[in-house]
């Protein structure tokens, strides 16, 4: 059976339309080796299931040239900052990676810390500086990248920057296409319980030079109190670290998000996108549901993406055990 056809809306169609032209830019440079300047790159910005990623994706598939990388903003971040330790500096872990890739695609580009923010900067300058084309898709405009007040100003030039070398593009229409998915396979083959996780034990784990004290660790399956797992000062690398080993996640005593301090709840913000651009099953025991999980989203960045991935998991359901 053929898959049915996409549909796209109108910001879909018309950021479409700005990456069809940048693929043709990139085969003409490639065809005559015009290495000089890079084709302009895209800005797509919008809120969570717009169809960011799935017109990223189509993009990159279709540019014929294996000089190209994508990288979810998370992972790569891992990756940059692990070859700074090997390597001693950012230029030589950033070359490491880049290899000779003249397009670069990240998914989900954020910046919401101010020593992140220097290594960024310095990024995009490399990346500019060596006439990469960069097509990046952010649930945030260029001009609220790092959104503090205080260290806002920091990051103005490289604003500027962005906005010289790629064109900005919304798609945030009006349909959070996530809540219509049906698929039960990867991430949504999860469950969102409202209840109590009857599995018991100890299991220690060690992560990120810590032990992580764990209900229980077996064939692949971590299932782990949200306070054990998100209480303890782990990165996002840290959790793409464990998804080596570990497939399946079940996360117990999920409290309201607003209860906990928002360091506790940016970690599970991490965690799911990370289990989520995995594809990794994860399971969720929560005490409300999934609708009063958020709180006062305001408070931590990009909390209102990780609720609407939450959405993808089972119908939320009242059950005394797993």
């Amino acid at each position: 059976m053929e898959a049915p056809e996409i549909v796209l809306d109108s910001d879909q169609q018309r950021a479409a339309e700005r990456l069809d032209a940048i693929a043709s830019r990139l085969g003409k440079r490639w065809q005559f080796r015009n290495r000089a300047k890079a084709a302009r790159g895209l800005y797509l910005w919008g809120g969570p299931g717009r169809g960011k990623t799935m017109l990223m994706n189509r993009f990159f598939a279709a540019v014929p040239s294996n000089r190209k990388r994508r990288y979810h903003f998370h992972e790569f971040f891992a990756r940059l900052n692990a070859g700074i330790h090997e390597y001693g500096a950012i230029d030589a872990s950033a070359a490491a990676l880049l290899g000779d890739a003249e397009l670069i695609c990240f998914d989900e580009f954020h910046v919401h810390d101010s020593g992140d923010a220097r290594l960024v900067s310095r990024l995009l300058d490399l990346l500019f500086a060596r006439h990469i084309t960069l097509v990046v898709t952010s649930n945030y405009p260029p001009e609220r990248l790092l959104p503090n007040p205080y260290m806002h100003a920091m990051f103005v030039p490289t604003i500027e920057r962005i906005l010289e070398h790629l064109d900005v593009v919304s798609v945030n229409g009006p349909r959070d296409y996530r809540t219509l998915s049906e698929r039960h396979t990867g991430f949504a083959a999860g469950h969102y319980v409202v209840g109590q996780c009857e599995v018991s034990g100890t299991v220690e784990l060690p992560v990120a030079h810590r032990m992580l004290h764990a209900r229980a660790l077996e064939n692949g399956e971590l299932t782990v109190d949200f306070a054990e797992l998100c209480g303890i000062p782990v990165s996002a690398a840290d959790f793409l670290e464990l998804t080596r080993e570990i497939r399946t996640w079940v996360v117990c005593e999920v409290p309201p998000l607003g209860t906990v301090p928002p360091d506790w709840a940016m970690r599970f913000v991490n965690l799911v996108d990370v289990l989520y651009d995995a594809d990794l099953e994860l399971s969720i025991f929560a005490e409300v549901p999934l609708a009063e999980l958020g709180g006062e989203i305001a408070l931590v960045p990009d909390l209102y993406r990780t609720l609407s991935r939450l959405g993808e998991l089972a119908e939320p359901v009242n059950l005394e055990s797993r």
